[in-house]
């Protein structure tokens, strides 16, 4: 993984100062900096590298063919099939890298001169990526990312024509007068405009009717199978485990896919918490080496201003901080890779709010309106926060095959029904067939009352202790008389708690201009919900607090609703 950075078209560009300003992306990629530019100072193309894959041949820009005739490219990526597209490309478009991100260099040159149809060629990659790919002598342009926005992409324009890409969108405010984020599943090119190339029959179309136990086997196998293509790394791999159901699952395959191995895992939270509690009881029963940081609430404050900074957001920020804090920790202990569990609530629908899901069709349409939006949240906090710390952050439930298998389930299997108990056991609660999927009495995956542990969101988990002190920080800093005046202040989309006004102000003090405020999300939720699902209950729509903890389905409001 790596930053990247480009400006094309340009007129006699100022590539010192191109350069100077594209290092807000050395976080991305402390072992190296390379770039190649125009020789008449029209086009730069760079990259901040992160060592993962071939230590010794994988610095970019790649650069093929002579002087007259360069094909450039740079990649952020981890390409799982790399191995199976250099092999079924000509031999004679050989670069001398093991790196996965010569795969849009081999696909371009196989299939991709002619132009006729780019998107069919950016599908043929399984993984996350964003790439900037450039024909010198074509004065070609071609840009793409992966299918759910796991590798963050930023591009604007200026009104002379020129084009400026990055990972982040701080290396290029301050240069281009309009930017916005690169949509997920897209790609762009000087010939073609913008093309979605991931348009699956799930975003469109309500899965049939089906039957629960065919789906159990199917989720389970491509699940294992999510996990097993990311341990592809030159370098160790660190595991989070939160307690959580998710990341307690990948942690007990990897186990069973690397009985010998040490296994580390890792896990943070104010001393207490319930994360940390569950953390430590699979952690035992895994057998793996558990690192386990307590951090206090002033710990977290002093570091919020970076937070922001990083991750480019006012929201997220609760969850953001306490994965800094980790990610850091994970990086001084030698690790520059870890796998978690962002996206299982998504695609599963494992938030507490689906509990008042009033049909199947809408419970779809919510899944729908949550994962194609994910770039914007838990996806954008995972990677940007993971290369702030030092370390890749994979996912492996937001796996293209594994998406695919769960977003056609038919949504009537995963709604909620405390009332109900299909396998005459377990009550049908958030995750159920996930969790149904690795229910192995012969050789359990996880212990029971672990692998039936109700939802926490990570900013609770880790402690409430936390999120009550980032409020009262909040209150502390925000005056009455400024909290007062903030439709002044903010005529549009004014915050609607002192702890928001406090987090907007420290955006806008790292990002001033409209375009970087325009890519964070600013529409009301509710225990991570969208503002469409906020009409599934009146009470929604005046609540403040949006944690979990605002639903009486959590903690004992749960149990009241289980003894009805």
């Amino acid at each position: 993984m790596c930053g990247i950075f480009g400006v094309f078209f340009g007129q006699n560009l100022d590539i010192q100062k191109i350069i100077k300003h594209s290092q807000h992306l050395r976080h991305r990629g402390r072992d190296g900096f390379e770039y190649t530019a125009g020789t008449d100072n029209e086009f730069i193309i760079a990259q901040y590298r992160h060592i993962v894959i071939d230590k010794s041949h994988g610095t970019q820009p790649f650069v093929v063919g002579d002087s007259n005739s360069r094909l450039i490219w740079v990649m952020n990526s981890e390409v799982y099939n790399h191995i199976h597209i250099r092999d079924e490309t000509d031999t004679n478009h050989h670069i001398e890298t093991s790196s996965d991100s010569a795969a849009i260099g081999y696909l371009y040159k196989q299939y991709g001169e002619d132009k006729a149809d780019l998107p069919s060629l950016v599908r043929k990659m399984d993984g996350k990526f964003a790439f900037i790919l450039y024909d010198e002598s074509k004065k070609f342009l071609f840009i793409g990312r992966d299918h759910m926005g796991l590798c963050p992409l930023y591009w604007g324009h200026n009104s002379d024509g020129s084009i400026y890409i990055s990972s982040e969108l701080k290396a290029i405010e301050g240069l281009c007068e309009d930017f916005t984020y690169f949509p997920p599943g897209h790609c762009y090119s000087t010939t073609g405009g913008l093309q979605k190339w991931y348009d699956p029959d799930w975003q469109h179309v309500i899965p049939p009717l089906q039957n629960m136990d065919d789906q159990f086997v199917q989720i389970r196998e491509t699940l294992i199978n999510a996990c097993k293509k990311r341990l592809m790394s030159d370098v160790p791999i660190a595991f989070l485990l939160s307690g959580g159901l998710d990341s307690s699952l990948i942690c007990s395959i990897i186990k069973r896919l690397r009985p010998d191995d040490e296994i580390h895992t890792f896990s943070i939270g104010i001393k207490g918490s319930p994360d940390l509690l569950a953390a430590k009881e699979v952690a035992d029963f895994l057998g793996t080496i558990h690192h386990e940081y307590n951090f206090t609430v002033e710990e977290a404050i002093e570091v919020v201003n970076d937070v922001v900074y990083y991750i480019e957001s006012f929201e997220q920020v609760r969850a953001s901080v306490p994965m800094y804090l980790l990610t850091k920790k994970i990086h001084e202990e030698g690790f520059k890779v870890v796998l978690s569990g962002e996206g299982s609530d998504e695609i599963f629908g494992g938030y507490l709010y689906f509990h008042y899901a009033p049909n199947r069709d809408e419970y779809q349409r919510e899944l729908v309106r949550k994962v194609t939006r994910l770039h914007l949240w838990d996806v954008l906090r995972a990677n940007k926060v993971g290369h702030a710390g030092g370390v890749e952050v994979r996912c492996p439930f937001l796996d293209r095959d594994l998406i695919e298998v769960v977003m056609n389930t038919d949504p009537t299997l995963k709604m909620c029904d405390n009332k109900s108990r299909p396998d005459g056991a377990h009550p049908k609660m958030e995750k159920y067939i996930l969790r149904k999927a690795f229910d192995d009495e012969q050789q359990p995956f996880l212990p029971e009352k672990l692998l039936w542990r109700q939802k926490e969101q990570f900013s609770d988990g880790v402690g409430y202790d936390w999120v009550n002190g980032l409020k009262e920080h909040s209150e502390r800093l925000v005056s009455d008389e400024v909290w007062n005046n903030r439709h002044i202040a903010y005529p549009f989309d004014a915050p609607r708690t002192k702890e928001y006004y406090f987090l907007r102000q420290t955006f806008e003090s790292h990002f001033p201009s409209k375009c970087a405020s325009k890519t964070v999300p600013k529409d009301l939720s509710i225990a991570c919900s969208t503002p469409e699902a906020l009409v599934w209950n009146k009470q929604w729509q005046n609540v403040q607090e949006i944690s979990g903890r605002a639903l009486n389905i959590h903690e004992q409001g749960y149990e009241n609703e289980n003894n009805q």
